[in-house]
């Protein structure tokens, strides 16, 4: 188990896009743990509530606001850095659930077969084809403004239908191996077979997944507070993105308006190259390409 988990970081140090996705996360992850720093020095560095009593007005960058501030005065920086935390939070709180749903789905069906397979897959299917942002803009709209973690729950329970698709076909194969069969020669339970000797090859396959999910529940997280859906009570860089539209800054104001949409973009980047690059390191045929390339 080590020498296979030291041969993959060695193809991972290899790989130009997961070194690139692996440093940008290392600094997104960075800016998450230091938001909780600003507050501590000065309280209207606190993203929501703290106000700069010298400032009524949205302002430029400057020494005690290096990113400026909005347009109450609250500093941009705290913000942005409040943003990151939240975004790590949604995106990995997201992708984790619905990876595990997925994963636990798909490894049933496919090793259940008949009836249990064809009820869970016709499941997936009507799940799989309602788009999730437009379920959750209709939510929103019924009950008003959304809690983060309700959004968070959302997006989960929308998005597990592809990943129990490929699990079960992965299972699929995997049930038909020797050390399968010779489990149940052996006595081993159901459960035991699925979580004992399916599980672990199939964990492969749903991390890198979990990657491209990560990205997804991001950008629709960032879509519904920037389109007013959001959890008001809670600094998201789809939130900054929505204050800056709607307090008419959107071109005023390009030292508030770019930060959070650059960090959109930076953070969802560096998790899609990391997904790229687990993929090479699972599939050596991609390898293979890259390198005849």
């Amino acid at each position: 188990m080590m020498g296979r988990f030291v041969g993959a970081w060695r193809l991972f140090r290899e790989n130009l896009i997961g070194r690139i996705g692996l440093t940008l996360l290392i600094v997104f992850a960075l800016m998450a743990v230091c938001s909780f720093i600003p507050p501590l020095i000065d309280p209207m560095y606190q993203p929501m509530h703290g106000v700069d009593p010298e400032i009524s007005h949205s302002t430029g960058p400057s020494m005690k606001h290096w990113l400026g501030t909005d347009f109450i005065g609250r500093d941009i920086f705290s913000q942005l850095l409040a943003g990151a935390r939240i975004a790590f939070m949604v995106g990995i709180s997201a992708a984790f659930m619905s990876i595990f749903l997925g994963t636990l789905i798909g490894m049933i069906a496919g090793y259940a077969g008949k009836t249990v397979d064809m009820a869970l897959m016709r499941l997936a299917d009507m799940i799989m084809v309602m788009p999730t942002l437009l379920v959750v803009l209709i939510l929103s709209s019924l009950f008003g403004q959304l809690h983060i973690w309700t959004i968070v729950l959302i997006i989960a329970l929308f998005r597990w239908p592809g990943v129990s698709r490929v699990i079960r076909a992965q299972t699929l194969s995997l049930k038909q191996r020797p050390f399968i069969e010779a489990a149940k020669v052996a006595g081993a339970s159901h459960v035991r077979i699925i979580f004992r000797h399916i599980t672990p090859n199939v964990l492969p396959l749903a991390l890198l997944y979990m990657t491209f999910r990560v990205t997804s529940a991001i950008i629709i997280e960032a879509a519904l507070a920037f389109l007013g859906f959001g959890d008001p009570g809670t600094v998201s860089w789809g939130m900054m993105l929505q204050w800056v539209w709607k307090t008419g800054h959107m071109f005023q104001a390009p030292y508030w308006l770019l930060p959070p949409g650059i960090c959109i973009s930076l953070l969802t980047l560096s998790f899609y190259m990391l997904g790229r690059a687990m993929e090479e390191i699972l599939d050596p045929r991609l390898r293979q390409e890259g390198a005849s390339d």
